[in-house]
């Protein structure tokens, strides 16, 4: 039976195409999936969700139908199990057309299919590392592989070369363990102690002082509001220019993440504040799981073996909108206690995969 989506659910973003079509790889149901990203400013398929389609498609094999850059359907029928496996995935190339689309994204559609199959995987993931709208490479290394760790999963990822928007060019090696059991269950409820925060000023192909400046504000920043933080400036190559800040909260039982880019016009003192703000409201809230992880935990959680529940710091359209995808397609119970855009909890009732 063919699983039906409507891509405007919700926030109607990338993250229900990506949702909807590991799932589908996953259990080898069918899915349809239409009315893509049709509330962004540019509907259908992007560059980066092309490359998620194509790219899933190798590894399961898949009949495809409506893989095209602005198609805002896309038909995807899984023509067999998960195939393990090394693999080379450009975005550029998969969509036809030179692009920035974020590897990390590519990573959310192709992560959970090949964790559940049969032997090692290793992925080149060719791109942007560092785009607006999309966690950045570092968020992946430092916040939610070892947030999931404790489930089970033995995932590495390195970061071998940086790509900002609009060029692109970065590179995400990626390496994935097989399950030999069930993902176990989380709790994450209480954070801890705040530990340390670190993090980095990054500019790549413009000058030094760039980086020193973003992270000498957010230095001073966080020591305004009694956090102490290593910051340091970081000079990187890349294929073009970029600029930003990227940042880890380690807590005792915890850790989250927050960033900011840099643009024309914008400048660094602006970069590192909205970073810091980011990193205050959530430290404030008392949560162990930040807005960003809440969301992208929620299906590992929906496959482990029995009961998880966490605290997030803030609800948002993206965790509801996730959720409302994974139920379309397995009988996980989702329970989220508290509004939209307000802190609250998460109560899910895996089945064990």
């Amino acid at each position: 039976m063919t699983i039906h989506i409507d891509g405007s659910l919700g926030e109607g973003g990338g993250q229900v195409l990506r949702t909807a079509l590991a799932l589908s790889a996953l259990t080898g149901q069918p899915t349809q999936i239409s009315n893509i990203r049709a509330r962004r400013r540019n509907p259908g398929l992007a560059p980066q969700h092309l490359a998620g389609v194509k790219a899933l498609a190798m590894i399961c094999p898949a009949a495809v139908k409506g893989a095209s850059i602005g198609s805002s359907r896309v038909d995807f029928a899984p023509g067999g199990p998960v195939q393990a496996g090394k693999y080379v995935f450009d975005v550029s190339a998969l969509a036809g057309q030179g692009s920035a689309g974020a590897v990390t994204l590519l990573l959310q559609t192709l992560l959970w299919p090949l964790l559940f199959a049969e032997g090692e995987s290793h992925l080149t993931l060719r791109g942007g590392t560092h785009v607006a709208w999309s966690p950045p490479a570092d968020y992946i290394r430092d916040v939610l592989l070892p947030t999931l760790a404790p489930m089970g999963v033995a995932v590495s990822c390195e970061l071998t070369a940086w790509g900002f928007y609009p060029v692109g060019g970065g590179e995400l090696q990626v390496t994935i363990q097989p399950m030999a059991e069930p993902l176990r269950p989380l709790e994450l409820t209480e954070r801890g102690a705040l530990e340390k925060i670190s993090g980095a000023g990054v500019a790549g192909e413009l000058p030094a002082h760039i980086a020193q400046r973003i992270s000498s504000r957010a230095t001073n920043v966080l020591r305004q509001a009694q956090l102490s933080a290593a910051i340091s400036p970081e000079r990187v190559r890349s294929q073009g220019p970029g600029a930003g800040i990227f940042l880890t909260a380690a807590y005792a039982h915890s850790r989250a993440g927050f960033s900011a880019l840099g643009k024309q016009g914008k400048p660094s003192d602006a970069v590192a504040d909205e970073a810091c703000e980011a990193l205050l409201t959530h430290h404030i809230a008392g949560a162990p799981v930040d807005p960003h992880l809440a969301d992208q935990i929620l299906l590992p959680l929906a496959l482990a073996d029995g009961r998880s529940v966490f605290r997030t710091s803030q609800i948002t359209q993206h965790l509801l909108t996730n959720a409302d995808v994974i139920r379309a397609f397995i009988d996980a119970e989702i329970v989220i206690d508290g509004a939209e855009g307000e802190p609250g909890t998460v109560t899910v009732i895996g089945i064990g995969l």
